[in-house]
């Protein structure tokens, strides 16, 4: 009896592993590359060996072929790519309202590594980032990411071709938000630095002799800074309320 089970609880827990391997590679916070490869593979083992017995009834049975299984793995990690990706991409927005703010501020040349992206990146921008997953772990809401692992499987069932149509519509989808979002959360120091250029600008035709910009920019470093300041909880909240938004797409009641 116990042989008989043994195979097909193997196959069931390599399928979920599969998706959910894929996704831990990808998501914010747990698929970082500072963060070493075994320990997300052991993350990754420990989680599908608990979300197996929750979803196993959802789960097909064993194919008698082994070459069969290929396409069931497949499928599998599309799923769980796509899904990590397109959190992934929630987390953007913090980069795009970094890379605005940080040119509008006179900082655009002062480059961080940004451990989300992967790159050096606006040092405001790695800032933000850095904040933002900071505030996603310390708000629980990388628990709605565990979440959307046991939910992927009513939405993605498993053995169902992925419909890669509904995927690049949503990853599109994503993209637009997390862009619009970040112009969103700097759309204060948009409008702080056109009325301070345009300030700049009559300045400059009452009295050419004066050299304008290398008396305004520490000014308006200084100022951005202080508006930085005063703004930075709203705009926590804010992309706090889009990943929020944006992670429910992918749970059973959203």
């Amino acid at each position: 009896m116990l042989a008989d089970l043994l195979p097909a609880l193997i196959f069931s827990l390599l399928l979920v592993f599969a998706r959910v391997g894929a996704m831990l590679m990808v998501l914010p916070g747990f698929g970082e590359a500072y963060i070493s490869p075994r320990v997300r593979l052991v993350i990754a083992l420990a989680l599908s060996i608990v979300v197996q017995p929750v979803v196993g009834g959802a789960l097909p049975a064993m194919p008698a072929q082994p070459l069969d299984l290929l396409p069931l793995l497949f499928g599998e990690i599309v799923i769980g790519v796509f899904i990590g990706g397109s959190i992934r991409l929630l987390v953007s927005a913090l980069h795009v309202a970094g890379i605005v703010i940080s040119f509008q501020s006179s900082l655009g040349f002062a480059q961080f590594f940004d451990p989300a992206q992967g790159t050096q990146g606006a040092l405001l921008g790695s800032f933000l980032t850095i904040m933002g997953m900071t505030l996603i772990f310390v708000s629980d809401l990388h628990h709605l990411m565990l979440m959307a692992v046991t939910d992927s499987y009513q939405l993605f069932p498993a053995a169902v071709m992925p419909p890669l149509d509904d995927f690049a519509q949503t990853a599109a989808r994503f993209v637009a938000g997390s862009f619009l979002v970040g112009i969103q959360i700097s759309a204060p120091f948009i409008a702080y630095a056109l009325v301070l250029y345009i300030g700049m600008g009559l300045i400059n035709r009452l009295m050419p002799q004066m050299q304008v910009f290398f008396i305004v920019m520490p000014l308006q470093i200084t100022f951005a800074l202080m508006f930085f300041m005063i703004t930075l909880g709203a705009m926590a909240l804010w992309f706090l309320e889009h990943f929020e938004e944006g992670v429910a797409t992918f749970l059973a009641g959203g």
